[in-house]
């Protein structure tokens, strides 16, 4: 392999090289493809480089420390690189990819579909990238420090553990975006003297739900404090304020609009993050499972999938966490008209939904957490089930829980990525499988 730095080969015998030593070294790179977490690779002494802010195809100068570099000029730029349209990119954590347009951005989501399925030896067509920004993320949670007198108030900064201060975000749905000077008064009245807090905001049909973690419980805060909540959530045109998970201020019922019902999530429950997504990824698995009498929904959250599924078949819903089953519940006894929707608590990592329980559904879905679900996708493999919908937000463990269920007997009929976290590696994605 050819060196880019030529440098390296007249280093005396035995000397430290300054990328193994950790220290500082300035060098011209040449580009090449992105890697899976959104940093372009070169070549280094020993092994790839991962370049931050490099785009395929561009030589670039830039600082490396171990196998990192970051750009600090262009040499060569790409015909790809744009404008990020946010002054806080490149120190923000939340955005790696604002730098590049966004034809190549998709194509390359589309790509690592593409190359997990095929490590795994499937082959299989992966459709294009649906864009599902919509109006954006609705979803966030930002952090906070008390410095002195001042508060730091944003988002963890790139490649740290600082806490980065932000004034604007682009990926904001606006009703959000709108909020953060609020939140950051929010933060300062009730971060503690040492650590952070957390904000884990939620833009709802019924306003702005706001869930604080590491501020205590509203027990332990004393009146005047509990009064000042209050007052911040009439100020703020808050739904709701809540404090480790107990909620304090009440004002409206925070609602999501899930297929006919409304959902109303406990305090910092997990949302599919823009409701553009919400209902593509609901979309998806109707048209997987179409056909379908009773569909068995495996880690179902707070109902994304049951109670679009529910007019057309009955579901049994199964999740670990019990405020999120019974707000599906709840919102599901509240429409008229659903072919049944019944409930089950169960940790589906540790005591997976096994195949003889399975016997009484013909389709099924799971939507696990990252790391997969590799023997809950062993067990649907082994059951009578006809039709499934895997749903996943990471490529590598979404290939390895297909090839289970191909080498049980089912056929790969669709992938399709979404990309709902613009600017980011991350894709979530929709197989349909069917024997």
């Amino acid at each position: 392999m050819k060196r880019l730095d030529r440098s390296a080969r007249a280093r005396p015998k035995g000397a430290v090289r300054p990328e193994r030593a950790g220290v500082a070294e300035v060098r011209t790179l040449s580009a090449g493809e992105i890697g899976a977490r959104g940093d372009a690779l070169a070549e280094g002494h020993d092994g790839p480089l991962y370049v931050a802010f490099a785009l395929p195809g561009e030589t670039v100068r830039a600082r490396v420390i171990g196998e990192r570099g970051s750009v600090i000029g262009i040499e060569s730029p790409s015909p790809d690189r744009v404008t990020p349209p946010c002054a806080h990119f490149g120190r923000c954590g939340g955005c790696q990819l604002q730098h590049w347009a966004g034809a190549p951005y998709l194509a390359w989501k589309q790509e690592q579909v593409k190359r997990a399925l095929a490590k795994r030896g499937i082959e299989a067509e992966v459709e294009p990238v649906i864009e599902a920004w919509g109006a954006g993320r609705r979803r966030a949670s930002f952090h906070a420090q008390k410095q002195g007198r001042h508060t730091r108030f944003g988002f963890i900064e790139r490649g740290g553990a600082r806490i980065q201060p932000i004034h604007m975000c682009p990926v904001l749905a606006p009703g959000l975006a709108r909020a953060l000077p609020g939140l950051e008064k929010l933060a300062a009245a009730f971060a503690p003297a040492r650590g952070e807090i957390t904000l884990h905001c939620l833009l709802t049909e019924g306003g702005l739900d706001v869930a604080l973690k590491g501020a205590g419980l509203p027990a332990g805060l004393t009146r005047a404090a509990q009064e000042e909540a209050a007052a911040l959530a009439e100020t703020l045109d808050l739904a709701r304020l809540s404090f480790d998970g107990a909620p304090l201020v009440m004002r409206q019922t925070p609602r999501l609009v899930m297929g006919p019902a409304i959902v109303t999530p406990p305090p910092g429950a997990f949302v599919q993050a823009t409701a553009a997504g919400e209902e593509t990824l609901g979309k998806l698995v109707l048209e997987a499972l179409s056909g379908g009498e009773r569909a068995l929904d495996l880690f179902c959250g707070l109902g994304t999938f049951a109670l679009r599924l529910a007019p057309d078949m009955s579901v049994h819903a199964v999740e670990g966490d019990g405020d999120m089953l019974a707000a599906l519940k709840a919102a599901a006894d509240g429409v008229g008209g659903l072919r049944g929707v019944t409930v089950e608590r169960r940790d589906l990592l540790r005591t997976p939904f096994s195949a003889l329980e399975m016997k009484r559904f013909d389709t099924a879905l799971f939507d696990p957490p990252r790391a997969g679900a590799k023997l809950q996708a062993e067990q649907i493999a082994a059951s009578k089930v006809r039709k499934v919908a895997a749903v996943s937000c990471d490529p590598a463990t979404f290939a390895r829980d297909v090839r289970v269920l191909i080498d049980g007997g089912f056929t790969l009929k669709r992938v399709t990525p979404i990309d709902q976290f613009r600017w980011s590696p991350h894709i979530e994605i929709v197989a349909a499988l069917e024997r």
